[in-house]
């Protein structure tokens, strides 16, 4: 039998993980009027396994949040009650399940927002309208600059959704400080003009990152918290000039927090030697951080098995992949042939198509 470094254990803190590969966030748009649905009961069941680790989709943790339609919050007890037969049905299946929990910041519309108002930010810039998957383009309102003495509610909301996530039945939650998101925007100076106590400095731009990681860990504890990070990334206009420095700080940081794990994301593919290949530019960072290390971005089978023997990583999450192949580590054991996603169907509201009918090798065979 080939040896498949992706199939051993891994001792994530308490949870005993049977695999390395992780169900990757991704937001899917099935969640109507933010509400879970009865239909996320399958689809997460159905990606679930003994020992293995999941992150739900982006979860809002308030009703200023929002940026999408029909993605889930975890701010409203119906909320919390809708997720709960979802969590349960990963936990029958022997799985570990994160909630994912965001602040969309800038990268929202009046009418996500309650009442009409504009967005909140760590800025008043506004995005410029970004190209969409469908060849369209999408326009963002006018975002407003947080004030400094508003910044503590909404860190405590994210503590608030933490506490909510673990009311659902959660094993705990995975903080969205990525991709150009409200604490990315904080984060990285293309977005951050700032003046105050939480502009200026690398220190000053990740406080509100620190603050919110601070207050999470002091609601449910550092070991059922994860961190998403993307310092190389450029999304809705949120880059930093020295995306090295501000990620090193990150995970130096989040050690003082003891925190479960970190899941960060690789610079974007470069084209060597005529092909795509990933650039691997994680490994400072993953050599600082001292508990469990988490790799996305582009991995397929052979990449992610590379990864990990070599110790770059501990674990390598996987997004479309999974998504269209809900018995991935079982391919991966196989070395089966993949299913082929559908990314016109990624984001649509059908509670079926693209969602629930990825077929599974025995149905395929």
């Amino acid at each position: 039998m080939e040896a498949v470094p992706l199939l051993t254990p891994h001792k994530m803190g308490k949870f005993d993980l049977s695999h390395r590969i992780v169900l990757a966030p991704l937001t899917r748009q099935r969640s109507y009027g933010n509400v879970p649905q009865a239909h996320a009961i399958l689809y997460y069941s159905q990606r679930a396994t003994q020992g293995g680790l999941l992150i739900t989709e982006a979860t809002g943790v308030s009703d200023t949040a929002q940026g999408y339609t029909d993605t889930p919050g975890i701010w409203t007890k119906e909320q919390v009650e809708a997720w709960k037969p979802i969590v349960d049905a990963v936990h029958k299946k022997g799985g570990v399940f994160f909630c994912q929990i965001w602040h969309v910041g800038r990268v929202s519309t009046y009418d996500f927002q309650p009442n009409g108002q504009a967005p909140i930010s760590s800025t008043d810039k506004q995005i410029p309208r970004q190209p969409r998957h469908d060849g369209g383009f999408e326009e963002f309102s006018p975002p407003r600059r947080l004030k400094t003495d508003e910044i503590p509610k909404i860190v405590d909301d994210f503590r608030l959704a933490a506490r909510n996530a673990i009311e659902a039945g959660f094993d705990g939650v995975e903080i969205h400080g990525a991709h150009g998101y409200l604490i990315e925007q904080f984060m990285k100076d293309s977005a951050n003009d700032r003046t105050d106590e939480y502009g200026g400095s690398i220190e000053n731009r990740c406080r509100f990152a620190l603050e919110v990681v601070e207050a999470v860990v002091g609601e449910i504890g550092a070991d059922r918290v994860g961190m998403r990070l993307s310092p190389f990334t450029d999304y809705v206009d949120c880059w930093d000039s020295n995306p090295e420095a501000v990620g090193l700080y990150m995970v130096q940081s989040l050690n003082k927090h003891n925190i479960l794990y970190c899941h960060m994301i690789e610079p974007r593919m470069a084209i060597v030697q005529g092909r795509h290949q990933i650039p691997h530019r994680l490994l400072p960072l993953r050599e600082a951080f001292r508990g469990t290390f988490v790799a996305a971005g582009g991995y397929d089978r052979e990449e992610g098995n590379k990864v990990v023997d070599e110790g770059y990583t501990d674990l390598v999450a996987y997004g479309r992949l999974f998504l269209a192949n809900p018995d991935l580590p079982k391919r991966f054991e196989l070395s089966a042939r993949l299913n082929k996603y559908d990314r016109i169907t990624f984001y649509t509201s059908d509670p079926v198509v693209g969602y629930t009918d990825y077929p599974f090798l025995e149905s395929s065979a």
